[in-house]
């Protein structure tokens, strides 16, 4: 069996230390540009046939009605 030499060794050595250097230490995270509608926010949808079998939605926004919370001291 054959002895590695030490450039041999360094080589496999930077390698392997690069493959570790590869990775990033804090992964990124792909983030939605548009931001989520709020708690007032509500859609109105309407689906209709379209041709070869596919179906057309056409939202509307809507606003939605508050909620009313009633507390009695009692």
């Amino acid at each position: 069996m054959r002895r590695l030499t030490l450039p041999a060794v360094l080589a496999i050595a930077a390698a392997f230390t690069a493959s570790l250097a590869a990775c990033a230490p804090n992964p990124i995270v792909a983030r939605d540009p548009v931001p989520a509608p709020g708690p007032d926010a509500a859609y109105t949808c309407g689906t209709r046939p379209f041709v070869l079998g596919a179906q057309m939605t056409n939202c509307e926004p809507v606003l939605r009605e508050r909620q009313v919370v009633v507390r009695a001291k009692g």
